[in-house]
């Protein structure tokens, strides 16, 4: 673990070293950000964005929280994807999840969550809806493993059911929208490949017969 004081002088060694490679670092961070990437992940200390995508700051918009849920009543997260989409115009939304998931794991487990449970709902939800595949797989981990990716899915569908997400690509062909899941045993980062102009077509689908 890295002693407070330290971090400190871990910043003063970072800011000189970008100096040295890079003489306008800094003058160019202070003109501003145009990221093409809004990245909505899990606020697990394991798990950095930026590191495990090879990325510089500026490149990535990053909104974490646990579990990484997308909840259309989230005031944060719905406002970060509003100002990702309309101000920083990014290209792609990433909905990135990873294995060993700390809120995952709890809303799976039958135990008061406290003030965590309001929150889990979500996750909950999802394991309610897909309880009969979830019960066919008999390996733990796998199981684990799996409602990780449903999860991921599930905060997919509910970026792409956002109206500034929906408007925007109708008229300029982005953002586009991915599921990402990050196996933290590993390092591996995993496209799970979801189909993004048919949920899209489902989900407008939907929302037009109700």
């Amino acid at each position: 673990m890295t002693d407070y004081i330290k971090i400190f002088e871990n910043n003063r060694r970072w800011a000189a070293a970008k100096k040295v490679s890079d003489a306008q670092f800094f003058e160019r961070l202070a003109k501003g950000q145009d990221p093409d990437f809004l990245y909505i992940g899990c606020s697990d200390s394991r798990v950095s964005a930026e590191e495990m995508m090879g990325a510089s700051p500026g490149d990535i918009f990053v909104h974490r929280n646990i579990a990484n849920l997308v909840n259309h009543d989230d005031l944060s997260a719905m406002s970060v994807i509003n100002f990702a989409v309309n101000q920083l115009e990014v290209k792609h939304i990433v909905v990135c999840g990873h294995y060993q998931c700390g809120g995952v794991k709890a809303a799976m487990d039958s135990i008061d969550l406290g003030e965590l449970a309001p929150w889990l709902k979500n996750i909950r939800q999802v394991l309610k809806i897909h309880s009969d595949q979830l019960s066919m797989i008999k390996n733990d981990a796998a199981r684990y493993n799996r409602l990780v990716e449903l999860n991921v899915r599930q905060q997919f569908i509910n970026v792409l059911s956002t109206p500034v997400v929906q408007k925007t690509y109708l008229e300029k062909g982005y953002p586009v929208v991915h599921g990402w899941v990050f196996d933290v045993g590993s390092g591996e980062l995993i496209d799970l490949n979801f189909d993004f102009l048919e949920e899209l077509r489902l989900v407008l689908d939907s929302q037009g017969s109700e």
